[in-house]
């Protein structure tokens, strides 16, 4: 043990001085591991909502987004296409949505909030493939109907509710997802009314 004077501020600022670093290297282990609990970017952007800007669709257009890494099919619908809806009940499978494949909100004749809006996951039911709309033609697919969707896989067809018709693979209608209308130019995917 050695005889020379003990300083005493010195050993308080070397023992705060390695607490300090002690604590700074906790805060820097801690926080990337904590950090590391929390869903990575790419899976938040997985199952975040999709905004859709439906303000300048056209009567008869489909926009496609991607929700969830499934697109999505929007569609204005035309008011003939809205009240052409309820003459072909008889030809499809499920005409009045009672297997839940859309929110409670969607169980309507429009599947749908808003009736001239079409929202729904463009994959068919059947296997998974994409089908393709067809706007002026489709009654090459099924008589007396101009507009719907066919399923180029295997033959599936919908109508523009995405409701499936008699006589084919598909065992269901199309999946409607959640979705609301924050305001009259933007459609949310991904979010039901009053979630936002």
């Amino acid at each position: 043990m050695s005889n020379a004077p003990v300083n005493n501020g010195r050993r308080r600022f070397l023992t705060a001085a390695t607490s300090v670093v002690g604590g700074v290297g906790v805060v820097g282990v801690a926080v990337p591991f904590i950090g590391s609990w929390n869903p990575s970017a790419r899976a938040k952007a997985a199952g975040a909502p999709v905004e859709v800007n439906v303000g300048k669709i056209q009567p008869g257009q489909l926009v496609r987004a991607e929700w969830r890494g499934k697109p999505v099919y929007v569609v204005r619908r035309s008011e003939k296409t809205v009240s052409d809806l309820a003459k072909h009940d008889g030809q499809l499978k499920d005409p009045k949505s009672e297997v839940a494949q859309q929110p409670e909100y969607a169980t309507n004749a429009f599947r749908s909030i808003k009736p001239e809006f079409l929202v729904a996951l463009g994959v068919c039911t059947h296997l998974g493939c994409a089908p393709t709309y067809h706007k002026d033609d489709f009654d090459q697919f099924v008589e007396g109907v101009s507009e719907g969707f066919f399923c180029p896989c295997h033959g599936s067809k919908f109508d523009m509710a995405g409701r499936v018709f008699q006589s084919v693979p598909a065992p269901s209608n199309l999946m409607v997802p959640e979705h609301s209308f924050p305001s009259d130019d933007t459609l949310l995917v991904g979010v039901g009314p009053g979630e936002a």
